[in-house]
């Protein structure tokens, strides 16, 4: 799986979202039927899952509570810390082609939150100098983008009740493979949304399976005595 490392900075990707001052529940828990428009027809073994629809199969994950991420051969995975709280503000797993970080949010039972996130986003990017082209992909809206060096592709997947956003940040030079690594990546992520009714756009929160928080404790306990 590879070594856990903590990143104290705070790299957040361009386009961060915060939650909007209208306060828009997805508490009918017990709806009906989920529209998802993911670009197509997804076949049983193809996710992003949620947990309720997922399967067992050898794909090894790291387990953040409320994503299960799948971790590729060769990877490292990434702990990033915030400063003031001390918690944990994200998780990234480190490829050869980039930086990929998972994130999944509350999203209204009908779904399409991805549509209005994807494109604030790029007006965001645009607003920060970055050059923005959008496209589709197998799930539908796919943004990529140039900031500096740095190419990022963005993918965004709406499930019941869930909105999975999935982010490669990496060099040029590998900006063509980039997009299939995320990709894969998010094909095999498991999404535990839990029942709880909460705003749209509240992100799902992270915990760190026991030996990566004790990792982290003892990696900052040195740091204290040295």
């Amino acid at each position: 799986m590879g070594i856990f490392g903590r990143k104290r900075g705070a790299d957040k990707p361009p386009g961060r979202h915060s939650a909007p001052e209208r306060e828009e529940f997805d508490d009918d828990v017990d709806g009906a039927d989920v529209g998802v428009d993911d670009g197509g027809e997804r076949s049983a073994t193809e996710g992003p899952f949620d947990l309720a629809d997922a399967f067992e199969d050898e794909i090894p994950r790291i387990d953040l509570g409320s994503v299960r991420v799948p971790v590729p051969d060769g990877s490292q995975v990434q702990v990033e810390m915030d400063q003031e709280s001390g918690g944990v503000r994200a998780v990234h797993v480190v490829t050869q082609q980039g930086q990929v970080t998972i994130s999944a949010y509350a999203a209204p039972k009908s779904g399409g939150l991805w549509k209005d996130v994807g494109g604030e986003l790029a007006d965001q990017l645009r607003s920060d100098g970055a050059q923005v082209n959008s496209g589709e992909g197998p799930w539908g809206l796919e943004l990529s983008a140039i900031v500096g060096e740095v190419a990022l592709r963005f993918v965004g997947v709406d499930g019941p009740r869930w909105m999975l956003r999935g982010v490669i940040a990496g060099p040029q030079s590998q900006a063509a493979a980039a997009p299939e690594v995320l990709r894969g990546i998010i094909r095999h992520t498991i999404v535990v949304r839990g029942e709880s009714p909460m705003p749209v756009r509240t992100p799902l929160s992270i915990t760190l399976p026991e030996a990566v928080a004790e990792h982290i404790a003892e990696q900052r306990q040195a740091q204290q005595q040295g």
